[in-house]
């Protein structure tokens, strides 16, 4: 008599949702949800180019943009606010997606894309940008901080992967606020001495997309394609991987490559996130929580749930940020955390957190 598998594994190394709604009703159910979340975003889009210390009505702002014109609306439209849209669209999508793969690399529901160590190597390089060799432009800064993101990460991935058992996902969260520590350490030596750089990296410190030219926003847009290029390439490997690392390797993944290489995509990804905007948090922790909760555990649609998500909590949170204290404006990275904290009690009240 044959009897049923009992590993729980479909073939192609992808979790089954068990207990969930019939294959069907799941897939419809998905779709749906990306479809709303979709177009969400889009109107978040809307809200960013329109609400501002100039309120522009949708017309004129489709207008700007299909026809362009030379008014003032038209201006700011085309010349402030797109720009400042892109680079929040790119960094959301960067965050998210970064959230989802360092969670389904180390296996840990609370990882987020800091834990490399990036964002304080970012920040470190952008000091050494000001104070060294006196550069004082975004555009300027983001080298730097791309510098300072990959010397951070490779760090961290050497102190990780010194041992026989190689960097495990242990090693590299303990790696990575240890490198975390000293450099936050080097930056704050950095500042105290040199108050004209204080005064100049605080704004960049609070994490904000406002202010960013469009050449920033387009070079952002292409490290962000590239990461996810690297994604890509993991996917099936994270969905194997979550059954834990013996039925990984059974199903054929070579599960260290997959961690490269998802390690590197996170990188890359949040490396241009925080050269363009500076530290923003909770979006890529936050965000792969709600996109789990909507489509289910397959990180295909994980992904692609958290790469809508991800700009549109960017982009409301930015909105949000220009109008509660007018005229004056309150940075993203605020308003970020402001929504993502009462999200994170609200994930430890729960008796369950949805598995990577």
């Amino acid at each position: 008599m044959r009897t049923q598998p009992t590993s729980g594994v479909r073939q192609g190394g992808v979790p089954p949702d068990g207990g969930g709604p019939p294959r069907g009703a799941l897939l419809r159910r998905r779709v749906g949800a990306l479809l709303v979340a979709g177009a969400l975003l889009l109107l978040a889009v809307l809200l960013s180019l329109a609400v501002g210390a100039r309120h522009i009505p949708p017309d004129q702002v489709l207008d700007a943009l299909i026809h362009g014109g030379d008014t003032e609306n038209a201006q700011v439209v085309r010349d402030l606010r797109m720009p400042r849209t892109l680079v929040g669209i790119a960094v959301g999508v960067a965050l998210a997606v970064a959230g989802v793969v360092m969670q389904g690399v180390t296996r840990n529901p609370i990882a987020e894309p800091g834990i490399l160590g990036v964002s304080h190597g970012a920040a470190a390089g952008v000091v050494l940008a000001i104070a060294v060799f006196g550069v004082h432009d975004l555009y300027g800064y983001m080298w730097f901080a791309y510098l300072g993101a990959a010397v951070a990460a490779v760090l961290v991935y050497a102190v990780a992967a010194h041992g026989r058992e190689g960097a495990t996902p242990v090693k590299l969260a303990l790696a990575g606020a240890a490198i975390n520590a000293f450099l936050a350490s080097v930056v704050s030596a950095a500042l105290t001495t040199n108050a004209a750089a204080l005064d100049e990296f605080r704004f960049w410190q609070v994490g904000s997309v406002s202010g960013r030219e469009t050449r920033v926003a387009w070079v952002t847009l292409l490290v962000v394609a590239f990461g996810g290029c690297l994604v890509l390439l993991v996917v099936r490997g994270l969905d194997a991987l979550a059954l834990g690392e013996d039925v990984a390797t059974a199903l054929g993944q070579n599960v260290a490559l997959v961690r490269l290489v998802g390690a590197l995509a996170a990188v890359v990804l949040t490396g241009a996130a925080v050269a363009a905007a500076g530290p923003i948090a909770f979006v890529g922790l936050t965000v792969p929580h709600l996109a789990r909760g909507l489509v289910g555990a397959a990180h295909g649609w994980v992904l692609a749930m958290s790469a809508l998500l991800g700009p549109t909590m960017l982009l409301v949170s930015d909105v949000v940020g220009r109008i509660v204290f007018p005229p004056s404006e309150v940075p993203a990275g605020v308003m970020t955390a402001l929504i993502g904290v009462p999200f994170l009690v609200a994930l430890v009240r729960r008796r369950t957190v949805v598995a990577t």
